[in-house]
């Protein structure tokens, strides 16, 4: 059978049985949000919902080649097509002078591993990897323990 027909098929073989096939209703009552009724603009968020971190030394990795933590905050940093904050303190020619960490040379090479000129565009947006952390409580328990070869002596 061509896949093109295969939806069809299955979708008339549910009816068939049974079953509905329709959208979600906001409205219907067996549609419930995790909120309850409280709809999403009305909802209150605690203030202290994200306390940032301050700037700090770099932060220990906790497993191999986990990408280093941002150990600052980034509100209102622009990363963008046309421009990129983070390179402002940790491009090769500025990291040295405001005592940032500079970009691995991992992030100037290509899928094939040709070295560029440039960060490469697929790491030139930074926080698809890199993080910062706040100061907040755990959302579930954790035991997790990092190997020794990345753990601090």
């Amino acid at each position: 059978m061509k896949n093109s027909t295969l939806l069809p098929v299955l979708l008339a073989a549910g009816l068939a049985a049974g079953g509905a096939v329709r959208a979600a209703d906001p409205g219907d009552p067996a549609v419930q949000s995790l909120r309850g009724g409280v709809p999403i603009d009305a909802e209150q968020m605690p203030e202290d919902l994200k306390r940032w971190q301050r700037d700090r030394d770099p932060i220990p990795r906790d497993y191999l080649q986990q990408p280093p933590l941002i150990p600052h905050h980034i509100d209102g940093y622009t990363i963008n097509a046309r421009f990129n904050k983070c390179l402002t303190c940790h491009s090769w020619s500025k990291y040295k002078e405001v005592g940032a960490t500079k970009i691995s040379l991992t992030h100037f090479k290509d899928r094939g591993g040709t070295d560029l000129s440039d960060v490469s565009p697929r790491r030139y947006f930074c926080t698809q990897c890199h993080v910062p952390q706040v100061d907040a409580r755990p959302l579930v328990d954790n035991r997790f323990q990092p190997i020794d070869a990345v753990s601090q002596p």
